[in-house]
C-alpha cells in the first residue's frame, strides 16, 4: 500500500545527478517546474544539482533557465524566478569521494535551514556506468540513510537503461539491494507513465465489450511501434555504444507488450501490477538464437556512419523487427512483432490488436480485419476500426473508424507529462509506473541472447525517411 501519512508532508531535498544533461533539461526540471507551478510539490524543498562544471551561482542559474526551455506564457514569470531560487549547484566528478563530502555537508545546511530532518529523493541522471561508483559513495558517507523510521525517508529513482546486459543489470540491482530496500528503489522507464499507455489497462478491464476477446481464439497479431523521424545527430556517441535493441527494445517496447498481454491482477495496487508485467516478460518464449534471422530483421540507415560520433564501419542497428510468443494458455500461437527505427518517414508509437477475420463468405479474398489501435504518442488516443454495409441496394461491406481522442476533451496541457507523474509518484511511494527487479531481469534475460547472436543477422540498409528496410 501506498504510504500517504505525516512523513510525505516533511520537507524534501532532490539531488539530481547529471544536472547539465539532455535528460534533466528535457525532462526533469521542466516536470519539476511543472509540478511547482501545479502547487505538487512539498510545501518546501530544495533541488540540488550537480555535474562536474564549473560555474558561479549566477552562470548556473542562468544555464537552468536556457536549458529549460520555457515555452512563451507557459508559467508565470514570479513562479519560473521563485522555482529557480530552489536549486543549488554542486560541482564534482562522480567517483570523487571530495564530492559527495560537499554534498552531506550541503543537505545539513538545507536541513538546518528546514529546522528538520527531510525527504531525500536521489535522481541518477546519468549512463548506468556511473550508477555503480555513485551508489557505492553514497553509501560510503551514508547518505542513503533514513533519519529513521518515522523521518526523512530515502528514495532512489534510477533511469534506463538498467544495465547493458543481464550480468550487469544483475551486479548493479545487487548493489542496490544492499543499500536500499525495494519499496526505496524507483526503476524509470518513462513509457510506463504515458496517459494512453495507462489506459490499456481501464479500457481492457472496465469494459466488458473486449476482455472476452483478449486471447488466442479471437486475436490474430499484436504489432507495437516505436518509430521516430530523427536521426542520431546530437547523441551518435551514446546511440553507437547502445543501438536500438537496447535503447528501445529491452524496456519501452517489453513493457508495452507487458501492459498489452498481462492478466487482470486480483486488485489494483502496484505489487500485484508489477507481478503481473513480470509474469509476461518471464513467459516469453526465447529465440531461436541459431537461426535468429528467420525472427529478426536489423538495419542500419545509410549514411548513419558518417554521423559524428559513430565508430568507422559500425554495425550498430538504428532499426529492429522482432517477431516473438508468449507461452502461456491465452497468448498460445498470436505473434508479437516489436518495431522500432531511426531517420523514419513518421514518427509515432502505437499498439495494433489485429483480430481474426471472421469472414465466412465465399470471398475468402476479401480480408476483414476488426484492429484496435492504442495510439500513445503523438495525438492520443483509440481508434477500432469494423465493418458496415455500404447505403444502397447491393450488400456491399466498407471499414469505417470510431475513435477517441484525448485532445478531444481537454487542453494538450491537461495531460501531464510521463515525468511529472514519475517524479510525483516517487514522492509519494507509488512504484506502479516503475519497473521491479523481476521485470527488468526478465526483460534482459529475454533480450540478451539476441544481442549475443546479433552478428549472425545480416546487418540491411534502408534510405532515410522510408519505412525502413524492405523486408
Amino acid at each position: 500500500m501506498i504510504d500517504k501519512n505525516h512523513k510525505e508532508a516533511a520537507p524534501t531535498i532532490f539531488i539530481i545527478f547529471g544536472i547539465t544533461g539532455d535528460l534533466a533539461g528535457r525532462k526533469l526540471l521542466p516536470a519539476l517546474l511543472a509540478l511547482y507551478s501545479r502547487r505538487m510539490l512539498p510545501k518546501e524543498f530544495s533541488i540540488i544539482g550537480i555535474s562536474r562544471r564549473i560555474w558561479t551561482r549566477e552562470d548556473f542559474r542562468q544555464f537552468i533557465r536556457e536549458h529549460i526551455k520555457i515555452r512563451p506564457g507557459q508559467y508565470k514569470e514570479e513562479d519560473v524566478k521563485h522555482f529557480i531560487d530552489h536549486i543549488e549547484y554542486e560541482q564534482g566528478l562522480f567517483d570523487s569521494a571530495l564530492l559527495y563530502e560537499s554534498l552531506k555537508s550541503r543537505i545539513a545546511n538545507i536541513e538546518n535551514r528546514f529546522k528538520r530532518c527531510c525527504n531525500k529523493l536521489f535522481h541518477l541522471s546519468v549512463p548506468s556506468n556511473h550508477c555503480e561508483p555513485i551508489l557505492k559513495n553514497l553509501s560510503e558517507l551514508k547518505l542513503h540513510e533514513e533519519c529513521s523510521d518515522e523521518l526523512g525517508w530515502t528514495r532512489v529513482l534510477v533511469e534506463k537503461p538498467f544495465g547493458n546486459d543481464i550480468d550487469t543489470a544483475i551486479r548493479l540491482d545487487k548493489l542496490l539491494a544492499s543499500l536500499f530496500r525495494e519499496e526505496q528503489i524507483f526503476r524509470i522507464d518513462h513509457y510506463l507513465a504515458k496517459e494512453a499507455l495507462q489506459n490499456i489497462l481501464t479500457f481492457r478491464f472496465a469494459n466488458s465489450l473486449f476482455e472476452p476477446l483478449w486471447n488466442h481464439n479471437f486475436i490474430d497479431r499484436v504489432h507495437i511501434r516505436l518509430l521516430e523521424k530523427n536521426d542520431v545527430s546530437g547523441r551518435a556517441t551514446f546511440y553507437d555504444s547502445v543501438g536500438a535493441l537496447k535503447d528501445v527494445g529491452q524496456n519501452h517496447l517489453l513493457q508495452m507488450l507487458a501492459l498489452t498481454a498481462m492478466e487482470e491482477p486480483n486488485d489494483f495496487n502496484p505489487e500485484n501490477i508489477r507481478k503481473e508485467r513480470a509474469r509476461v516478460l518471464k513467459n516469453l518464449e526465447p529465440f531461436p538464437t541459431r537461426n535468429l534471422k528467420e525472427a529478426v530483421v536489423r538495419a542500419q540507415y545509410k549514411g548513419y556512419e558518417n554521423e559524428k560520433g559513430v565508430a568507422p564501419a559500425s554495425q550498430t542497428e538504428t532499426y529492429f523487427l522482432l517477431k516473438t510468443f508468449i507461452n502461456n494458455q491465452r497468448w498460445a500461437n498470436v505473434p508479437f512483432f516489436l518495431e522500432s527505427g531511426r531517420a523514419l518517414k513518421e514518427a509515432k508509437t502505437e499498439i495494433c490488436i489485429y483480430f481474426k477475420d471472421q469472414n465466412t463468405s465465399s470471398k475468402k479474398s476479401e480480408k476483414r480485419e476488426n484492429v484496435l489501435v492504442f495510439r500513445i504518442q503523438p495525438d492520443e488516443g483509440i481508434k477500432i476500426r469494423f465493418w458496415v454495409k455500404t447505403p444502397g441496394f447491393p450488400m456491399l461491406i466498407e471499414p469505417k473508424t470510431l475513435s477517441f481522442k484525448y485532445s478531444d476533451i481537454g487542453t494538450e496541457d491537461a495531460i501531464p507529462d510521463a515525468y511529472e507523474k514519475l517524479i510525483h509518484d516517487a514522492i509519494w511511494g507509488d512504484q506502479t509506473l516503475f519497473a521491479s527487479t523481476d521485470e527488468v531481469i526478465y526483460a534482459w534475460k529475454y533480450i540478451t541472447p539476441i544481442i549475443r547472436s546479433w552478428g549472425t543477422v545480416t546487418l540491411l540498409e534502408y534510405p532515410k525517411g522510408s519505412m525502413g528496410p524492405i523486408e
